[in-house]
């Protein structure tokens, strides 16, 4: 492929599910790949799996909610390889309740690793991109629930609202040097986070786990399909090459139609 060829690429929350397939896809496309993760040593694991010895991924431990952790793994990656040349915000978390019951501590939690690790790792890119004055891409992970709403998930979809929000601002104030800033949105993917969801839907919603997927997650796509890992690593590789600002600011849903922009 080669579409990254010579880009460092560094992807949040990549020990496993999407992010992971997105590194895979990104090596694959000729990146040097990033594994930050909050798991250390998952992320060392995952770039032994991924680049075979050959020395051209690296995994970084990261809390991507505590700035110092965020600076500290961007060094890390900028004293080994340069400047990060593309940044995918992809950590996250789910919490499934309804708004009366919702703890504080889980809605600040959520918001915190969605938004806060969003605003922190952007930051970190841009000031790494800016000084080696190569512009540069940075993804943050939408959702479909960037641009609708569902029950008992107040948090993820407030988080995943705000997303849109700051890409569009990183996409003005990063286009004088070359940064372009846009949000990739997601349908269900059979992650084990949305397996997790799968139950908890049940149990709120009373009806049966076979009925959460036909009816709730699936209902309203065109082809009653999941959308897959290789989907949106296929359209992250897409939105991380692409050469201009031409494509700035924008979120690109990729749901089988879910929900449709």
């Amino acid at each position: 492929m080669g579409e990254l060829a010579g880009k460092v690429a560094l992807v949040t929350g990549a020990a496993s599910g999407i992010g992971k397939a997105i590194a895979q896809a990104f090596h694959q496309a000729g990146a040097r790949v990033v594994i930050a993760d909050l798991d250390g040593d998952a992320a060392e694991a995952v770039a032994g799996e991924i680049d075979g010895g050959r020395g051209d991924a690296m995994g970084v431990a990261m809390d991507v909610a505590d700035e110092e952790a965020v600076n500290q793994g961007f060094d890390e990656v900028a004293s080994r390889w340069g400047a990060v040349d593309i940044l995918v915000s992809n950590a996250g978390i789910q919490v499934i309740a309804p708004l009366v019951d919702l703890e504080f501590a889980a809605w600040k939690k959520m918001l915190a690793i969605h938004l806060d690790g969003a605003f922190l790792t952007s930051r970190a890119a841009m000031r790494q991109m800016i000084a080696a004055g190569k512009g540069g891409s940075i993804l943050l992970m939408g959702s479909a629930h960037s641009h609708v709403a569902s029950k008992f998930k107040a948090p993820y979809v407030t988080a995943k609202h705000g997303l849109l929000g700051l890409a569009r601002t990183i996409a003005k104030e990063g286009a004088a040097q070359g940064i372009r800033a846009n949000v990739l949105c997601p349908g269900f993917v059979r992650t084990p986070l949305v397996e997790k969801q799968i139950p908890e839907q049940a149990k709120e919603l009373g009806i049966s786990e076979s009925e959460v997927i036909a009816n709730v997650m699936l209902r309203d796509t065109v082809d009653a399909e999941f959308t897959t890992l290789d989907d949106i690593a296929r359209v992250a590789v897409f939105m991380a090459a692409f050469p201009t600002n031409a494509l700035t600011g924008q979120s690109l849903l990729a749901s089988h139609g879910w929900v449709m922009d």
